[in-house]
């Protein structure tokens, strides 16, 4: 088989036959190949609108099991802390607070299973 591989602004054409190498060309190169980047995944935030007794519900974006519960009623949390750990297709997704606020009830308990929308916590 034949390969091409770029190295420093160099490319190079190379045989491999049974375990051995042979080059067959050097190439230079003007620019160097665009290398790819790795993408960030920004944490889960979900607000939701406020229910009828005044209070704000953060609600599940995604279907899943809550892993662990960092706040507890009473808490007070700043906006973009994590509030809870939320394991959706073997991956954990960090729920935060959407606001400032204190934590009026934490409607989930560690191990549960929740659906899209579900209601995960209050906030006043």
């Amino acid at each position: 088989m034949i390969y091409t591989v770029r190295i420093n602004n160099k490319e190079y054409e190379v045989e491999v036959e049974r375990g051995k190498a042979n080059l067959l060309k050097t190439t230079e190169v003007s620019a160097p190949a665009p290398v790819a980047t790795p993408q960030t995944v920004a944490p889960v935030q979900q607000v939701a609108p406020a229910p009828k007794d005044g209070a704000n519900t953060i609600k599940a974006p995604m279907p899943g099991i809550i892993l662990d519960i960092k706040a507890a009623p009473g808490t007070s949390v700043k906006r973009g802390d994590v509030v809870l750990i939320l394991e959706a297709m073997k991956m954990e997704n960090e729920i935060t607070a959407p606001v400032d606020g204190v934590v009026s009830q934490v409607l989930v308990t560690k191990g549960s299973s929740v659906a899209t929308g579900d209601s995960l916590i209050t906030y006043q």
